[in-house]
């Protein structure tokens, strides 16, 4: 008998890391029948990237609504994954990451009595309120949850710490990589995107991102003082702001940046002119999650502009830097790399500590393993393991203080 499987997805990254372990569960069909779950958490930006990889839902629940609460989101997507659940009697629910969607379809599951797989489990801030509300969710994802998909050894240490059976944790690497080894590589024209006129080779790109809760008001106001700020003290770079849809974001945005030379505010990017700008960028400033995993791909540093991460193994690999959303920070940070070339190269080289392109394989061979109850999920020499240090040149000193910088983070 084949293993029926759902995979829910809402926003724009839970497509992305989902795409290649849908098409794997499909190029798999002697063994799975897999239907997808749409709940439109985020419609525009998801429908784009569906539409990208070919992903056709089968269930399309549209669970927006304008203004809405996350108690009342929440409810929704419960309630209509539930009657999805019933509808197609799935014996495993997979989710990805740390959305509303994924906790309230991970509930859903378990009220329905089918086991879930979380893709992307074990990551911890270890502050309930930052990431807001992700962190909570991805907890509460665990309890209810039978096979944890852990990115990398530290998230499954972060599971084995809380309780979770070793025997039930795989370590995959994060399928984000996967995906930017499918698309980075492909060509791509910023014409008729919202980057056409944007000069790819006239200065320097500067990639910034800021759209998380914990930002919204008095920090973002700050972080756009500080892009004036860098503007105005470095003549040969250009800002590209691609500014997310929530109007909380988008108000302080353009009230203090519109308008502003060589600042270039755009609407919300299609995922491959994304990966375009992200490829032709020097530097990223984000409190962007997922940017924290892409951007080592393509050897960019990153100043993440956030107290805390749940993604700490770029900065121990000494390829991102936690910098606050302070005005006084980001112009110091910035400036730092826009000037010191030691200080840039040794940010931007060596390989992604956070997968190397095979996470959706060992993902589906470990569902395929579960459903014919073979022990173990997977076995340890086929599980991900991070790459070596490949620093040579950077001076110890340097790491260490990045490293233990990143695994205290949480405990601020």
């Amino acid at each position: 008998m084949k293993c029926r499987v759902i995979a829910v997805l809402g926003t724009r990254p839970e497509a992305i890391k989902l795409a290649l372990v849908i098409q794997e569960l499909r190029r798999r069909s002697d063994e799975f029948e897999i239907a997808v779950i749409h709940t439109g958490q985020h419609r525009t930006m998801l429908d784009s990237a569906l539409k990208l990889f070919k992903i056709k839902p089968d269930f399309d629940l549209d669970v927006m609504r304008p203004n809405q609460t996350l108690s009342s989101l929440t409810a929704r997507v419960l309630d209509t994954v539930e009657n999805a659940c019933s509808r197609f009697q799935p014996h495993m629910v997979l989710v990805q990451g740390d959305t509303t969607t994924a906790f309230a379809s991970a509930l859903a599951a378990y009220y329905c009595k089918i086991a879930v797989g979380h893709i992307e489990a074990g990551l911890r801030s270890r502050d309930i309120y930052n990431p807001f509300p992700e962190e909570a969710n991805r907890r509460l994802v665990s309890v209810m949850t039978e096979i944890h998909f852990a990115p990398t050894a530290l998230s499954r240490d972060n599971l084995l710490a809380e309780g979770v059976p070793s025997e039930k944790i795989v370590v995959t690497g994060n399928t984000v990589v996967d995906t930017l080894r499918a698309l980075g590589e492909v060509p791509h024209s910023w014409e008729h995107t919202a980057l056409e006129g944007i000069p790819q080779n006239h200065g320097r790109l500067v990639l910034v991102t800021s759209h998380r809760r914990e930002s919204w008001g008095t920090d973002q106001e700050h972080m756009c003082l500080a892009l004036k700020d860098l503007v105005t003290k470095h003549h040969d770079i250009r800002i590209v702001y691609p500014v997310h849809m929530n109007p909380n974001v988008r108000s302080t945005v353009n009230a203090l940046l519109q308008d502003t030379e060589r600042i270039h505010l755009t609407e919300p990017l299609d995922y491959i002119t994304f990966v375009s700008l992200l490829r032709h960028s020097f530097l990223v400033l984000t409190d962007s999650g997922g940017i924290q995993e892409e951007a080592p791909t393509f050897g960019k540093p990153v100043l993440v502009l956030r107290k805390v991460t749940e993604r700490p193994e770029a900065s121990q690999f000494g390829m991102a830097k936690i910098i606050g959303m302070s005005r006084e920070a980001i112009v110091r940070e910035a400036d730092r790399l826009l000037t010191d070339t030691d200080a840039y190269q040794d940010m931007s080289e060596g390989e992604n500590p956070y997968g190397d392109g095979h996470s959706s394989e060992r993902i589906v061979e470990a569902v395929a393993r579960w459903s014919q109850t073979k022990t173990p999920l997977l076995e340890a020499d086929k599980e991900f393991k991070l790459p070596p240090r490949v620093h040579p040149r950077r001076r110890r000193s340097d790491f260490s203080q990045n490293a233990a910088k990143a695994a205290t983070a949480g405990k601020e």
